[in-house]
């Protein structure tokens, strides 16, 4: 219990209300920040803070018990450049996470919400687009891979009618990860099922953010 005590006091955010954190303050140093929303069982995030420790990486996520799990696989000794903060993502956001701050978001297998009736909830829609819009630097990136082809199709779609991102794939999206991509124990249970990823990735175009006529 002590020790969790002592983990969350290092690596939980808790925000404050009125206040938009301050990135270096709270990492301690000046590198760069990269996002990850949905941030699940923490081993995409882990992962990437270990193979980059010039990095920082901020995750959000919503559930308390994911939370606690992420906690208990970091190492105050080894991960300094982690911290996790439960945040829902919306277009208040803003008033706790600095505009432009970020290099990468990274928005790991999404729930895919497949049933028609259920597409509503997905967390890909304009409004959710202009949010991660305020949030990149210029010329920064979001990085998105799904199993399910219909959801890849409609985030190409959703990024393909603006003018404030330019998809990195000819076709909206590969079929081959990124060279520094980390392949989560989810991932390898989807692809020997038969349902390969499919990976995006768009950039941050200096345009004011408004969809295309």
């Amino acid at each position: 219990m002590e020790d969790m005590s002592r983990k969350f006091a290092f690596y939980e955010i808790v925000p404050k209300a009125g206040r938009i954190l301050t990135l270096q303050e709270e990492f301690g140093n000046s590198q760069p920040v990269h996002l990850e929303i949905g941030s699940g069982r923490g081993e995409f995030l882990i992962g990437k803070a270990e193979q980059n420790p010039q990095i920082n990486y901020l995750a959000l996520e919503l559930k308390s018990k994911r939370i606690k799990t992420i906690l208990r696989k970091l190492d105050p000794e080894k991960n300094q450049n982690v911290r996790v903060i439960r945040l829902f993502v919306d277009a208040n956001v803003t008033a706790i996470l600095p505009e432009a701050s970020f290099e990468m978001i990274y928005i790991i297998h999404p729930d895919p919400w497949p049933k028609k009736r259920h597409n509503r909830r997905r967390i890909i829609n304009q409004d959710f687009i202009d949010v991660l819009w305020k949030l990149l630097k210029p010329n920064g990136k979001v990085r998105i891979s799904t199993d399910h082809l219909d959801y890849a199709d409609w985030i190409v779609k959703h990024f393909s009618i603006r003018r404030d991102f330019k998809s990195l794939y000819e076709d909206g999206f590969s079929k081959t990860a990124p060279a520094d991509h980390l392949e989560t124990f989810f991932e390898k249970k989807k692809k020997a099922e038969g349902f390969p990823p499919f990976f995006m990735e768009f950039r941050k175009v200096e345009k004011c953010p408004t969809l295309v006529d």
